[in-house]
């Protein structure tokens, strides 16, 4: 299998294809990282070196990769975060590249808008490009709860406040719908839900609640769940895999203490988790 994965990159630590593109690689999948940005380490150190890459570099590098006469073997596109509405319009015109050579490829967008607690944090331009041009075209998308919320225009306090808002992204295109980071009246205090959708069924995954803050697991969990999609195309079973996979490279990350997720470290994890969850039907 060949993904192309636009996304931000750094030099240390783990964020966008410095998360996405190893997991990915470790599952057997060939991957063709293009970065949107190279930066030192991700910002949320408050302090970094590097640069954003202009939009047009994209489209060269595809253009590059189709001249190697091999877009019609790539499986699907994942993006994340986007630095500009002009990226993710370049991001959309490969995504259309890759579909012209090969309409049985798929595109995960991970729709990078903000989180619960923090609001918006990416640059003015982009929520709105995200639900009017990216959402729409996407086969799959990997929202967080306030993702969620923000793209669907509803306000989720239950379980069925999280399904509804889910069926009206479906409505809008994608045809998959992985929602992390979800606590809802139903979720227990001291754990976290994440649901997936698609059109055989809805399913969801319990763990329990890390105490613990680092930067590049919703890169890496969307990377696996679109790997094991995929391969398979089951969004309950690929939601266990990725989730039982991330919640072992977490834990093994808080016990050790480290500030970056140690995905390189705790690698045994993606093939063969010390936990393993079951997504149940909901």
């Amino acid at each position: 299998m060949n993904l192309l994965s636009i996304q931000s990159h750094v030099a240390y630590g783990h964020v966008g294809n410095a998360a996405a593109t190893f997991p990915l690689q470790r599952l057997g999948i060939e991957v063709w990282p293009i970065h949107t940005v190279q930066f030192s380490n991700h910002t949320g150190y408050g302090q970094w070196r590097g640069r954003v890459f202009d939009a047009d570099v994209i489209g060269e590098l595809v253009q590059g990769i189709d001249e190697r006469g091999v877009l019609g073997a790539c499986d699907g596109v994942l993006s994340g975060y986007m630095g500009s509405a002009e990226i993710g319009a370049a991001i959309l015109d490969a995504v259309a590249r890759v579909k012209s050579a090969n309409p049985a490829a798929q595109y995960c967008c991970d729709p990078v808008i903000g989180d619960v607690g923090r609001g918006v944090f990416v640059r003015p331009g982009i929520p709105e490009f995200m639900a009017e041009r990216a959402v729409p075209v996407a086969d799959i998308i990997t929202p967080n709860q306030f993702e969620l919320e923000h793209l669907s225009g509803r306000p989720i306090a239950t379980l069925r406040d999280a399904l509804a808002a889910v069926e009206a992204l479906q409505a809008s295109g994608p045809q998959a719908v992985l929602v992390t980071s979800l606590h809802v009246q139903e979720t227990p205090a001291q754990a976290i839900d994440i649901i997936a959708c698609d059109d055989n069924g809805r399913w969801r995954v319990r763990t329990p609640h890390l105490p613990l803050q680092v930067n590049g697991a919703g890169d890496a969990i969307a990377a696996l769940f679109f790997g094991h999609y995929l391969e398979d195309g089951l969004a309950g079973d690929a939601t266990a895999r990725a989730v039982s996979s991330i919640f072992g490279i977490l834990n093994r990350t808080l016990e050790a203490g480290s500030g970056e997720i140690l995905l390189v470290e705790a690698q045994d994890e993606i093939m063969q988790p010390t936990h393993l969850f079951k997504a149940e039907p909901v």
